[in-house]
């Protein structure tokens, strides 16, 4: 598909030093729908609103965490996988760290995209028809999980996809049991209210690297700092099933796993058919459509 043209930028990003010290407030809704239009509730809503993410405890049942785990194993293990360049692995290891569009990969993962307690979500939260962005399964293996800096995906999306507005919702459903020391995923409620611009260009063909270590597109440490102060660090725990569901410029950020205890799950973004990708806007080419889909028809159940 032809990407559209270049609209009008209000998060500009990947720019001078000087000009990155600015932070954007965000003009976009975060919840784009009511408790009438989906299975959240007006308080859940609301939470979502105020924190930028939401915890769903028993999403899956432990018969369908066994049954995604074992297809997760069958990915990993399959050798053809091995060359594919969805397949990444971890920097210093021959671990792999994620497979992309698994969905296209693995019929039971497609179908979790569109089972109603995912995609009815998805389209509450923002209001419309949606299609998926991204998919992928993260694996962080015990002892050399490594982690990822404090982001916001809608940074790198913005910026490397041309995705025009913060109107994308990630769900992260667990694999795993997701401890306070196996890695787990620490959001800081509330920033999502900001944008965070930042500096330098982006290389070409930056998402060979990035996909392993980020190292454009992450901000400066005096402005992590001012959101940490600002709204404080919370961190995703709970046992294998559950889902949290984040809004995409929600900073967030993971470390090492130094445990035996694997951090493992299952990773969808939802974007909304109203804010379809154009042209990168702040890099020289679109990444490849299995990190950021130039597919944009709705799904259905």
């Amino acid at each position: 598909m032809t990407l559209a043209t270049r609209t009008e930028d209000r998060y500009p990003t990947r720019i001078p030093a000087y000009a990155a010290n600015r932070p954007i407030e965000r003009t976009d809704p975060t919840v784009w729908s009511t408790e009438a239009d989906g299975p959240i509730d007006a308080a859940s809503l609301a939470g979502y609103e105020a924190k930028g993410f939401s915890i769903v405890e028993g999403l899956l049942s432990p018969a369908e965490v066994q049954a995604y785990w074992q297809e997760l194993v069958r990915l990993c293990k399959d050798p053809e996988l091995k060359r594919d360049d969805r397949v990444i692995a971890e920097k210093s290891a021959n671990e792999v760290r994620s497979i992309f569009e698994v969905h296209k990969l693995s019929g039971l993962i497609a179908e979790l995209a569109r089972d109603p307690r995912v995609l009815d979500r998805a389209r509450q939260l923002l209001g419309s028809e949606v299609y998926l962005h991204q998919t992928r399964v993260n694996y962080m293996p015990g002892y050399q999980g490594k982690g990822f800096y404090w982001h916001s995906d809608f940074e790198t999306w913005h910026a490397e996809d041309g995705m025009p507005a913060p109107r994308a919702v990630s769900i992260s459903i667990a694999l795993t049991d997701n401890y306070p020391f196996n890695g787990g995923l620490m959001v800081m409620p509330g920033s999502h209210r900001m944008f965070l611009p930042c500096a330098g260009e982006t290389p070409d063909e930056h998402y060979r690297a990035s996909l392993r270590e980020q190292e454009f597109g992450i901000p400066k440490q005096d402005q992590i700092t001012m959101l940490a102060v600002d709204h404080g660090i919370e961190q995703f725990t709970g046992p294998a099933g559950s889902a949290l569901l984040f809004d995409s410029n929600l900073m967030h950020g993971s470390g090492n796993n130094i445990t035996p205890f694997p951090r493992s799950n299952i990773f969808l973004v939802f974007n909304s058919v109203a804010n379809t990708l154009v042209e990168p806007f702040s890099a020289g080419k679109p990444r490849p459509e299995y990190i950021a889909s130039r597919e944009f028809t709705a799904l259905t159940r």
